[in-house]
């Protein structure tokens, strides 16, 4: 499978179900992934022979009714766009002078079905965004640990009689994460293999029952006195200490 191909395959499951119902007819999103990820090749600037510098800061300019489209799902969708983004560069060993910012903007001059980019280098900190995508829903990791399971108690609800009422934690300490297993009745994988606590690195997949969970890290702006650390989440081995 090309890059390519991986690429707009991440962006179908993203629009999957619900959302699909939304892009029957009129611009889809794996257009606007396209363009996106046509800015970034044609504005990559050498700077070094080991260093390749692209922009950060997206505005995607949208007739009417697409634009209407695409607002009608959320925060999700951009936090789609921006993690397929950071995944190209990541491939295309490409550089980022500060967080991924993408705005979706109306455009009146541009006909449904056209999209245009306008992208621009925007120096500042990286925020690392955790999110756990648990069965098509995405929720943002707030705490240093969160509970996810089929109980009114755990910080996650999960409609799944296979898991425990308090099944597995997550642990973040604004670096890195971890999974434990919290002695569920039938056991947890990570990856494909059974675990009991490991260290969770992004993009990991956690199984439970019929349930599927997906860490993942995304790199968003975010203003310089929040934060001021920019080492990329994975950078360090190992789990919380």
């Amino acid at each position: 499978m090309g890059l390519l191909d991986s690429f707009e395959k991440g962006l179908e499951r993203a629009v999957n179900g619900a959302f699909a119902r939304t892009f029957k007819s009129g611009l889809q999103p794996i257009e606007i992934t396209s363009a996106l990820r046509r800015e970034l090749d044609t504005q990559a600037a050498v700077v070094a022979r080991d260093r390749i510098l692209v922009p950060n800061k997206f505005t995607v300019r949208l007739a009417r009714g697409d634009y209407q489209r695409m607002t009608a799902i959320g925060p999700t969708l951009i936090d789609e766009f921006s993690q397929l983004v950071q995944q190209h560069a990541a491939a295309q060993h490409y550089q980022f002078s500060g967080g991924i910012s993408i705005t979706l903007a109306e455009d009146p001059t541009l006909s449904e079905g056209m999209v245009q980019i306008d992208s621009v280098s925007v120096k500042g900190t990286v925020s690392w965004t955790p999110v756990l995508d648990v069965a098509g829903k995405r929720y943002p990791i707030l705490k240093s640990r969160t509970i996810i399971g089929r109980g009114s108690e755990a910080d996650i609800t999960v409609d799944d009689t296979g898991i425990s009422r308090k099944h597995v934690e997550i642990l973040w300490d604004g670096t890195r994460a971890e999974a434990n297993d919290l002695g569920s009745t039938n056991g947890s994988q990570l990856n494909g293999a059974p675990v009991h606590k490991a260290p969770l690195p992004p993009d990991s997949v956690i199984n439970i029952g019929r349930t599927r969970i997906v860490f993942r890290v995304l790199a968003q702006a975010a203003s310089v006195d929040q934060f001021s650390d920019l080492r990329a989440p994975g950078d360090d081995q190992g789990g919380r200490r």
